[in-house]
């Protein structure tokens, strides 16, 4: 593969998309492009587009659903449709739900509480483009803070998603109320990550953990195997 160029989407109101771009820059290397929402077009050859945590036009209607409706949402659809790799996180995760990119939706926390702390999660699918450098069944701990966390699906859907691996994350404990303590799933091509911990947060000791690091070396070692 040539060098890694991926691309960080600003919308109004995100405040980890700095963050989400010097991890990118720190694990990967290569070109992080920054894209203001308001744009029509993605930049022309990304191997991964990261939709980053915040509170988009201030969470205002429901957390992310002005965002689903940018200029820039039909550019990542398509680049999904693509086959291109595409994360978000925490504000990024709602505005894949609300654009339908992912199924589900992120409601209010359990308890009405913005919820800031280090969380155990468990691997649950390791052969994802996300998570191949991890074990099937692996715990690690990335740090969440958000205040509306709490994944909701039907039970059709929840069933769904299990059964076809589409849970890439689940709490080991109670982090928000997210049915079956799902923390991230998958689209059905496997593309697509959503996930409310902060990965970017997590990529270095002096952060207090680097197990988020894996996340992006493993997009990094599929795209350079492919």
């Amino acid at each position: 593969m040539s060098t890694f160029r991926s691309a960080v989407v600003t919308f109004p109101g995100s405040n980890c998309d700095r963050d989400m771009a010097v991890a990118i820059e720190q694990v990967c290397g290569g070109e992080v492009l920054r894209v203001w929402h308001g744009d029509a077009e993605l930049p022309s050859g990304l191997d991964f587009i990261a939709l980053p945590g915040g509170f988009s036009y201030g969470d205002y209607l429901r957390s992310g659903a002005m965002a689903a409706r940018s200029p820039i949402m039909q550019a990542i659809v398509d680049a999904a449709g693509r086959g291109v790799p595409v994360l978000g996180v925490c504000n990024g995760f709602q505005v894949l739900t609300e654009s339908g990119l992912l199924p589900g939706a992120l409601m209010r926390n359990a308890g009405i509480r913005f919820v800031c702390r280090d969380a155990r999660l468990a691997v649950e699918n390791a052969q994802s483009v996300f998570t191949a450098g991890w074990r099937q069944g692996e715990e690690i701990v990335i740090p969440v803070a958000h205040h509306d966390g709490n994944f909701f699906a039907d039970d059709a859907t929840l069933d769904r998603l299990e059964g076809e691996g589409r849970v890439a994350f689940r709490y080991c404990d109670q982090v928000n109320g997210s049915a079956r303590q799902i923390a991230g799933v998958l689209n059905d091509a496997g593309n697509v990550l959503g996930m409310m911990p902060h990965p970017e947060r997590a990529i270095e000791k002096a952060q207090g953990g680097s197990d988020g690091r894996k996340l992006f070396e493993s997009v990094m070692n599929a795209l350079a195997s492919a």
